[in-house]
């Protein structure tokens, strides 16, 4: 097993009033030569939102989008035609292709919403505009790795175009779940939503970073009540 560990407070910090976002990956103007991504895994964004604020409308091309809200409610439009609120407890991705305009406002106009943006370089430029949003309940199993995200869109969850799978595990303190990798040649990177873990003798802590490869699996020890997002992602692109 190979690994690097980002530890919470290493991350960009934007601060712009209205918006607190922490950047685990370069970003806007967060520039760091050694952090320009992990394999076909762009961006990790955590965002933090005051009430009747948000992103106005702007552009993307050929990125994948997933936005995973926290607390609070998300408010999104786009070009083509979609509008509407992602909760806590949903998925929402977007594949930016040949180019789209959206915005991502606060749903509430007085609780802060916070959500995490994640970007995934796509395996297929140019493709049509496409939005998905799913609610998690349904596929969500206590104490094990529950996928939300895959290639596949006969699978559970949102797919994109990239062979990557996200996995969310809400673990009881004392488990020791094992990921079991979807294709070995990809890595893994996990992210603490909440709780404390320990991986190959790495302590991570809410909202540290590790992305691990060269493995087929990998297991963890969960030391206090734990969160936790894997996106495995291809390394080459």
């Amino acid at each position: 097993m190979k690994a690097i560990y980002h530890a919470a407070d290493s991350r960009g910090d934007a601060n712009h009033g209205w918006l607190k976002s922490r950047h685990t990956f370069s970003f806007a103007n967060y520039h760091n030569p050694e952090r320009m991504g992990f394999g076909a895994l762009r961006v990790i964004n955590d965002d933090f939102v005051i009430g009747g604020q948000g992103f106005g409308n702007h552009s993307h091309r050929n990125m994948e989008i997933i936005s995973i809200p926290l607390s609070g409610k998300l408010a999104h439009g786009d070009s083509i035609g979609n509008e509407g609120v992602i909760e806590t407890g949903e998925i929402q991705v977007m594949s930016a292709g040949t180019g789209i305009t959206h915005s991502e406002m606060n749903g509430d106009d007085a609780e802060a919403v916070r959500f995490l943006q994640i970007w995934v370089i796509p395996n297929k430029m140019n493709v049509a505009p496409r939005y998905q949003q799913v609610h998690m309940g349904d596929i969500m199993r206590p104490n094990e790795f529950s996928q939300v995200l895959s290639p596949d869109a006969d699978d559970a969850g949102v797919w994109i175009h990239q062979n990557a799978w996200f996995s969310i595990g809400d673990f009881d303190k004392g488990m020791s779940p094992t990921y079991e990798l979807n294709n070995p040649n990809n890595g893994v990177y996990l992210f603490v939503i909440s709780g404390e873990v320990v991986v190959n003798n790495n302590v991570l802590s809410v909202r540290d970073g590790l992305g691990i490869w060269d493995i087929k699996n990998f297991s963890m020890k969960v030391e206090e009540s734990a969160k936790i997002l894997v996106m495995e992602v291809p390394l080459s692109l």
